[in-house]
């Protein structure tokens, strides 16, 4: 679920992955929809208000569904709309079968599934099961008694044990993922806020809630779950003590435990085989052999990997590209023969794309957006966009404590000002990285809240809204908007870029990122330059006499000498 997983990679397994044979054949038997489909990530909550109220809703999203139509994108993952209390944005959740109020009712939801679906568009949900509210039914009746048949749907510690071995909490203001509740003499265990307490999935029951939670969603229709947190849900219950400083590498010890696979295949037994729809967990473990496992149809358990060590690079001070070419082109020598992969560089965890990844200064920021999502669907694997990227949103600029909003940050800044850190230097690190960053207001026009709402807005407005707004990017044939929509459909014009092999180019590259795709025969070059200055891109390949399918320069490339975030996608 969160931006700052870092995804740990064992050696062993880089060299089988290496060693794996490319597929190259995109038969009837391979093809699936949601390998060739491309999914837009929507976060209700900052996409379009329709009331008034500064918070996005259900009607609000239904009063754009042609906006997302005309994006060409096949899919929509739609961020928590469930009863929450909201101290994680709708990741702490009150009530799986009913709609937050923020958000609207189920009436509006059934609106908003048959507007998608009457124009081919499939949604996917949100699964937040890891963990639950902490005013959760179940969990009131938890806590209320050591004898309460929920007892065991979380896990508790009894205080006469001791203070429990200690666990790392990515939001509690301590790190401490124990918090004592003196109703009945326990700690209770959140991995993240200390109003998420974790559900303990080795209790059937808590698991057998969650597949009729899954069917209750299934038969509504909606055409998929993606799985938050999924790889942390099963825990060794007698919580032996781990090593000090685990929580350096704390997905080691924490991702992919115990029997999560048979749980996965016993959720594909009971719902997933049972409806038409995709399905794909957040992280993936700690090693390629973790992932394959996931997705390895053999086994009946997810349909796609979707892991963070990509996103993960991107830092403060800049990041290496070499370092960046290496991880892509690791994951997808792991899963040419098998499974299949999520090419992501952005969601409601991190940051701004092109913030993070390319240049947001006014010069540069079109053309390294461009660039960017070039990247996203040019590679092999199902691409997930997340709203207001095809704009070129950028960070929001924030520069004081106040700004913020998320649990995650406003927590560990009052443990930086406890333990005495540099205040300064940790608003410095947010404004680049907080998550934030990217959970500003859709940019929808020039007017006031760049027309998100007609109140006041649950988080400020990116001052740039003026400039970079979709109704002006509508009406310019070179906006970032209109590029996107014309690289997308390009994938879709071209199943060498979902199902073709990929051969990574000029690979000590610093400057510049060039790979093949080739399918039955069908060839095409693509070559990146994630520079502000003029980079050569030594690729051993003529293109004088090539075809340009798409370019973001006017007069695209012809000879390898890249101008600066140029992209080019080449016919050979």
């Amino acid at each position: 679920m969160r931006s700052f997983i870092t995804f740990v990679v064992v050696f062993a397994f880089l060299l089988l992955g290496s060693s794996l044979v490319r597929a190259q054949k995109a038969d009837s038997t391979d093809r699936k929809w949601w390998k060739e489909a491309v999914v837009y990530q929507l976060y209700p909550r900052s996409f379009k208000d329709s009331d008034g109220d500064g918070i996005g809703d259900l009607k609000g999203i239904i009063s754009k569904l042609d906006y997302i139509k005309s994006l060409g994108v096949d899919v929509v993952w739609l961020n928590p709309i469930y009863s929450s209390p909201n101290d994680d944005n709708g990741y702490d959740v009150s009530d799986y079968r009913n709609i937050m109020k923020d958000f609207g009712t189920m009436a509006d939801f059934d609106a908003l599934l048959k507007g998608m679906h009457e124009r081919n568009i499939k949604l996917v949900m949100d699964l937040v099961v890891n963990h639950s509210s902490d005013e959760h039914e179940w969990f009131k009746q938890s806590r209320s008694s050591r004898t309460s048949p929920y007892r065991e749907y979380y896990h508790w510690w009894n205080a006469e044990r001791g203070q429990p071995p200690y666990r790392y909490s990515l939001f509690d203001v301590k790190h401490n993922a124990w918090r004592y509740d003196s109703l009945t003499n326990a700690y209770y265990l959140h991995y993240f806020s200390v109003k998420q307490p974790d559900l303990n999935w080795e209790n059937p029951k808590v698991r057998h809630e969650v597949y009729d939670i899954m069917k209750f969603w299934a038969d509504k229709g909606i055409d998929g779950f993606r799985l938050d947190a999924f790889q942390f849900a099963a825990k060794d219950t007698t919580f032996p003590a781990f090593p000090q400083g685990f929580e350096k590498n704390f997905t080691q010890y924490y991702g992919m435990q115990g029997n999560l696979h048979g749980y996965l295949q016993e959720m594909d037994k009971e719902v997933l085989s049972k409806y038409p729809i995709m399905s794909v967990a957040e992280g993936a473990g700690n090693t390629f052999e973790d992932a394959h496992n996931l997705v390895d149809t053999s086994r009946h358990e997810l349909n796609m990997a979707y892991a963070f060590d990509a996103v993960d690079i991107a830092k403060p001070e800049g990041y290496s590209l070499l370092k960046f070419k290496n991880v892509f082109s690791r994951w997808d020598s792991a899963f040419a023969a098998n499974g299949w992969l999520s090419v992501f560089l952005a969601n409601h965890d991190q940051a701004r794309m092109v913030s993070r990844f390319g240049n947001d200064s006014p010069q540069y920021r079109d053309l390294s957006s461009k660039m960017l999502t070039t990247f996203i669907m040019t590679m092999r694997g199902t691409p997930y966009y997340y709203n207001g990227d095809e704009l070129g949103m950028t960070n929001a600029g924030f520069t004081k404590i106040e700004d913020y909003r998320d649990v995650q940050t406003l927590n560990e800044y009052k443990r930086q000002k406890s333990i005495g850190a540099d205040l300064p230097q940790y608003l410095k690190r947010i404004g680049f990285e907080s998550r934030d960053n990217g959970r500003t207001p859709f940019q929808w026009n020039n007017t006031t809240n760049a027309g998100f709402t007609k109140g006041t807005p649950w988080i400020a407005v990116n001052a740039n809204y003026k400039t970079i707004n979709a109704a002006a990017q509508e009406k310019s044939p070179a906006s970032t908007l209109n590029y996107f929509k014309k690289v997308v459909k390009l994938r879709k014009d071209n199943l060498v870029l979902v199902y073709g092999k990929y051969t990574l180019l000029d690979a000590s590259n610093p400057d510049t990122y060039s790979y093949t795709r080739e399918l039955n025969g069908k060839k095409l070059l693509i070559m990146l330059n994630f520079r502000d200055k003029i980079a050569n891109a030594q690729t051993g390949i003529n293109v004088s006499n090539a075809k340009v399918l798409i370019g973001n320069y006017e007069n695209p490339s012809k000879n390898g000498t890249l101008k600066p975030y140029e992209a080019v996608v080449y016919e050979l």
